[in-house]
């Protein structure tokens, strides 16, 4: 027992009434014991479960009970059962259903059921032939007369029925224990009788519900200068929706600095025409955080793209960056956020081997840390409030923890629709942390995944481990920093294996512009930078790349296969190859095969070996999502061929 619950035993007896005989332990789902919220989007059922236990042989009842996490908000009840009856374990499950976004609790609520106990007992000696039952019939008399005085309409005459002829000692014993044995009136005293020795759970347990874009997105970033500005962007609008792009990242659209500006290819003097990078940001004269780069258009322009968005189903995510030029408004207004050294110069920022001659850090440890955080709270505010429901969050993991759990926090409260990703590539403990604080994305090591052992063993470890209640894993395939090897190697094979292979292991993946199009030139052998990369030119940049078919294709089957928008329902299949992955995915009905290549440059045989535990008939017909083709398949060994220069993957649904 806890310190909290003896400490509450020990008052409950100083008032004369005895502690809870019962226990409620071990509830799922929890994160960290209960210190973090799990993660459910609306329309999701949390299943949950709790051991229910209490000294003795008498029935035990539970029920879990939830309800949005405000004052007056009242109890929902659910039903819950043993996890296995047949051995009256004492593992007890329910579920309920979240349907509206924001903060939600759970408990469960178990009490003893005297009547479900007198009934087993009457039960058990009918069986063992015992004929004086006067005793037992007495004392069901008496529960009835207490239930029949609380119920009404069709429950008090069904219990009142029962009664009169529990209490008739004319009738046999055989017709009394029937009537006191039936179904019906086990339903109606139960819907009716008090709950003795009533426990409820504590403490009681959280859940965090977001709109259902948190678990199922499909993102596409570019740089809002190389297309226009706003109301370039704003044209680009229909496209993306039809190609099933449902988030429109944009990095920082804030004024730029001057100072050490960066030129073409990170070179560290910029020619009068370089643009800089967009992460430096602040320019005295024109703002910080706040602002919008001049060149980009007008508050009201970005107001117009946000609408024009939503309108089409779009969200705008923007790129949240706490970190400066050394232009920025704040190192005059407020020096103290800024780390110096005895010098009285600026460290500028460093993520070895790379360095960023252009920004500098703020300093978390400032003796004014209350108004950083309230600055940024602003300013995040500030951009809600101008339409973005969505932040990409830049290094999050460099700053403090207990930061980001209070910002979020200010944010839902009025906003719990907005989401946050974490851009961390960094220790998984850490990435973990964030996202039990309150992250509703996380970056990943998918891009890093390429041979089929490293791909199953994460997935697994997302799909199955403990980090399945609370880090959602959004499988970007690149970024304007990380152009992988497998793309540089791989040639235009390689796009559309990563592309497929985001797109349906995860319910979230994104690409950066430029992917569509093959875009795969370092900056030099073994870098992972882009050459004439976009941070520092402007690029004439549209939708125009040859995979864009495919990916309109893609995004396609994943709106129209529920299968598809999950990540916990993840199967692997069995290839008999190195070269070839395969997995199954299962919603309901919905059940869609996938069988990819990870070569990209040779043909690859195999076979996929479907399980008997799937549920299908020994031969079964499936559709190829991809090419519209059918086929016959059957449980064991299918024989496939994949060829990059073809064909990449076998995307089937199953049809019944």
């Amino acid at each position: 027992m806890s310190e909290a619950s003896t400490l509450a035993a020990v008052d409950a007896l100083r008032e004369g009434a005895p502690p809870s005989r019962l226990r409620i332990e071990a509830p799922e789902p929890t994160v960290d014991g209960g210190r973090f919220a799990v993660k459910r989007c609306v329309g999701d059922r949390v299943d949950v479960s709790a051991d229910v236990l209490r000294d003795g042989h008498d029935v035990l009842r539970a029920v879990v009970r939830a309800r949005p996490a405000r004052p007056g908000e009242p109890w929902r009840e659910h039903p819950m059962v043993h996890v296995d009856a047949h051995v009256r374990g004492d593992r007890w499950a329910g579920s309920f259903e979240v349907d509206e976004p924001g903060a939600w609790v759970w408990t469960v609520l178990a009490w003893v059921d005297p009547f479900a106990a007198w009934r087993e007992e009457v039960q058990r000696k009918v069986e063992a032939g015992l004929q004086d039952l006067a005793g037992e019939l007495a004392e069901g008399a008496v529960m009835l007369r207490a239930a029949a005085a609380r119920a009404d309409g069709e429950r008090h005459r069904t219990i009142q029925a029962a009664l009169g002829l529990l209490e008739d000692e004319t009738a046999g014993t055989t017709a009394r224990t029937d009537v006191a044995l039936t179904h019906e009136l086990h339903v109606a005293v139960e819907a009716v009788q008090e709950r003795f020795e009533a426990t409820d759970m504590e403490p009681h347990a959280a859940v965090w519900v977001d709109r259902l874009r948190a678990r199922f997105s499909t993102w596409y970033e570019l740089f809002p200068r190389s297309w226009g500005g706003f109301t370039g962007v704003a044209e680009q609008l229909p496209r993306l929706a039809e190609l099933g792009f449902d988030v429109l990242y944009l990095p920082p659209v804030h004024p730029i600095g001057e100072t050490n500006r960066k030129g073409r290819n990170n070179t560290l003097v910029a020619g009068p025409e370089d643009p800089g990078v967009p992460w430096a940001i602040g320019l005295q004269g024109v703002g910080g955080h706040e602002a919008i780069h001049p060149d980009l258009g007008t508050p009201e322009e970005f107001e117009a793209l946000t609408a024009a968005a939503a309108a089409r189903g779009i969200d705008v995510a923007l790129d949240l960056a706490i970190q400066c030029s050394a232009d920025h408004p704040w190192l005059t207004e407020h020096p103290e956020w800024f780390n110096r050294r005895p010098d009285g110069t600026l460290k500028y920022a460093e993520n070895p081997p790379k360095k960023y001659q252009d920004i500098y850090n703020v300093n978390w440890n400032t003796e004014d840390w209350r108004g950083l955080w309230q600055a940024v709270y602003e300013i995040t505010l500030g951009w809600v409030q101008r339409g973005v429901r969505v932040f990409r969050v830049d290094n999050p993991h460099t700053k403090p923890f207990a930061f980001w759990e209070w910002l979020i926090e200010e944010i839902h409260r009025d906003h719990p629709d907005v989401l946050f990703l974490a851009e961390a590539f960094t220790r998984r403990k850490v990435m973990q942390q964030l996202a039990k604080l309150g992250f509703s994305q996380s970056y990943t090591y998918f891009t890093w995944k390429n041979a089929k052992w490293e791909l199953e063993e994460y997935l697994t470890e997302l799909a199955h481990g403990p980090e399945r209640e609370y880090f959602r894993p959004n499988l970007f395939t690149n970024t304007p920093d990380i152009l992988n090897a497998y793309l540089v190697d791989g040639g235009p094979a390689a796009f559309y294996i990563r592309l497929l292979l985001a797109a349906t292991l995860s319910p979230t993946y994104g690409i950066y512009s430029g992917f569509e199009a093959y875009e795969n030139t370092p900056l030099r052998p073994g870098s992972e930078e882009y050459l004439d990369s976009e941070k520092y030119e402007l690029k004439d940049r549209a939708l125009d790349g040859p995979m864009l078919p495919f990916v309109e294709r893609v995004n396609a089957v994943r709106c129209e296969h529920p299968a598809l928008q999950r990540l916990s329902n993840l199967r692997w299949i069995e290839t008999e190859s190195d070269g070839v992955l395969a997995y199954a995915k299962r919603w309901e009905q919905d059940l869609v095969l996938v069988v990819v290549t990870l070569d990209p440059r040779t043909v690859q045989e195999a076979v996929a070996n479907v399980p008997a535990d799937l549920g299908l008939p020994p031969v079964f017909a499936v559709e190829d999502l991809l090419s519209g083709e059918r086929f016959d398949w059957h449980l064991g060994r299918n024989y496939v061929r994949l060829d990059p220069d073809f064909r990449v993957a076998h995307v089937l649904a199953v049809r019944h």
